[in-house]
């Protein structure tokens, strides 16, 4: 399937958004029910549902930048092509 620009307007919109939440939220709590689900999926779920613990993502600083920077570059792409019939 060949994207367009509306789609390539959009994937540009949301990869913006998202940029800007991994900017303005330092971490990420997951609850322990996805704890567990994560670590029974990655073979470690014996020692984390036995302790019952929270897991928290802390992306890196410089992944929002990435993502507002392509999301921008997708933005102006898109506005270089041509409309859709």
């Amino acid at each position: 399937m060949e994207m367009n620009r509306n789609q390539y307007f959009f994937l540009a919109i949301i990869l913006v958004l998202v940029g800007l939440q991994f900017r303005a939220v330092d971490a990420y709590v997951l609850t322990s029910d996805t704890t567990q689900f994560l670590a029974e999926r990655l073979q470690r779920g014996a020692a984390v549902s036995a302790t019952g613990m929270k897991k928290v993502l802390q992306p890196p600083p410089w992944l929002g930048w990435c993502l507002m920077s392509v999301g921008a570059v997708l933005f102006f792409h898109s506005l270089a092509m041509k409309k859709p019939d």
